[in-house]
């Protein structure tokens, strides 16, 4: 049986973090407008009385850090925020014509970017114009992110009025020389003030992000930026890896691979981070996510309806999600499609009237056949294949079978389950059922991050 450490060297390979099959660099860009459409209407159908999620794109930040990946626009020009949400409003009544009457929402989130970006004002203004074209479920979650430097109580307040009860604080580390080379500096006083005042506001649930694996991080950085995040005591943690993909983000230039942990180091970071959070009593959730015992999160995993999509884990198993804003990406169960990324380009299509696409996926039926077994590896750690009769499984289980020897999962006939040494590499054992990656993997061009 392999080490820890050989397990590390051998599965550290660069491979999709599966938030959606077939994932977004193999997408066949085969989807024509009124296929989207068609789609769209037909998954509103299905799905209207439990009710669709809608996410938003809000991509501006007053500030650059190097390690984020994310699609934003850096600019201290505030005379954008209005234009855009008009976009945004515009986008959704297009939306709203389409299915034809007022659409049950069953979940919110803000993303960006920095969502708080935006004045308090305007960020009402934003959710209270939606909300007049839809109709919120009794128990609709709603929720942002937000960077503890550029929030107010204001904002928080503004937001609690219309709903939301759940927020997402980035934190990523809190030692110096880490937030000096991805020019993030964020004081523990100035995070514990957000967390303090989304308190006192009313929210319900706050999460953390810390990032793992980061430019000069050390064991001692991550174990003080664990101390720090036991006394904010949030009911759950996103602690992830850092995904470095310089030829994406080429903020990321900004340091080299010699500046990075190695696998070996990274694996333990992780491992005494997961190990401080458990002692703290948190419980594992998924891919990089913990929990406390009463967080609806966990809940949803033990009684086996955690969902994953575009927006990471949630506990809305909705087939149905819109995205509005740039580079946003929507999901009717049978397809995907992503909005154009450049917000002026983005904004000039909404004004023509336009669904502002710029590629998507028309999902074939091997891709709905392997997209739920993906699902239920990400979701639940184990995947049953009994009925399937197709000889790709032969193949697919072979593929397993070296990861069963590692120790990474159980393999019966035509079923797995995820053993708590292959948590870590919930990515890898995915891997194996992904054949558009098997088709293409050849391919000398770099695509995804690494998997540990």
């Amino acid at each position: 049986m392999l080490s820890t450490s050989q397990l590390v060297d051998k599965y550290d390979i660069a491979c999709p973090r599966y938030t959606s099959y077939p994932t977004v660099p193999y997408w066949q860009d085969n989807l024509q407008i009124e296929d989207w459409k068609k789609s769209i209407q037909q998954a509103y159908q299905q799905n209207k009385q439990k009710g669709i999620s809608l996410y938003i794109h809000l991509p501006f930040c007053e500030q650059l850090c190097t390690y984020c990946g994310c699609n934003k626009r850096i600019t201290l020009n505030h005379k954008v925020e209005k234009p855009y949400i008009e976009s945004l409003l515009k986008e959704w009544r297009m939306y709203i014509t389409l299915l034809g009457e007022k659409p049950r929402i069953n979940e919110i989130h803000l993303g960006g970017g920095t969502p708080t970006f935006f004045s308090a004002a305007h960020l009402k203004y934003l959710i209270t114009e939606l909300r007049k074209d839809a109709i919120p479920t009794d128990n609709c979650e709603m929720s942002l992110e937000v960077h503890p430097n550029y929030t107010t109580p204001a904002q928080l307040k503004a937001l609690y009025e219309v709903g939301f009860r759940r927020l997402s604080v980035g934190i990523q580390d809190f030692d110096e020389r880490v937030q000096f080379i991805i020019n993030r500096p964020q004081t523990f006083a100035q995070t514990q003030q957000i967390f303090s005042a989304a308190r006192a506001i009313g929210y319900t649930s706050i999460n953390a992000d810390i990032i793992y694996g980061l430019p000069l991080q050390t064991v001692e950085s991550v174990q003080k930026t664990i101390q720090y995040v036991k006394q904010l005591a949030p009911e759950r943690i996103a602690f992830y890896s850092y995904a470095h993909v310089p030829w994406k983000s080429p903020a990321q230039r900004r340091y080299t691979e010699k500046d990075l942990p190695n696998a070996a180091e990274k694996r333990q970071l992780y491992e005494i981070g997961k190990e401080a959070l458990l002692t703290m009593g948190y419980e594992e959730i998924g891919l990089d996510h913990f929990a406390l015992p009463k967080d609806e999160l966990l809940m949803a995993l033990k009684e086996e309806r955690l969902h994953r999509n575009f927006m990471g884990y949630t506990t809305r198993a909705s087939s149905l999600l819109i995205g509005l804003g740039a580079s946003s990406i929507s999901d009717s169960g049978t397809a995907f499609a992503q909005n154009i990324k450049e917000v002026e380009a983005y904004q000039a299509a909404i004004e023509s009237g336009d669904f502002p696409l710029l590629r998507g996926h028309l999902l074939s039926e091997e891709d709905l056949q392997l997209r739920q077994y993906i699902l239920a590896i990400m979701c639940t750690g184990k995947a049953n294949w009994q009925h399937e009769t197709h000889p790709r499984f032969v193949t697919i289980t072979e593929r397993l079978r070296p990861l069963a020897q590692d120790g990474l999962l159980t393999l019966q006939d035509k079923s797995l389950e995820v053993t708590p040494k292959g948590r870590l590499f919930l990515r890898n054992i995915a891997l194996q059922f992904d054949q558009h990656y098997w088709q293409k993997r050849q391919s000398e061009q770099p695509v995804f991050s690494k998997a540990v």
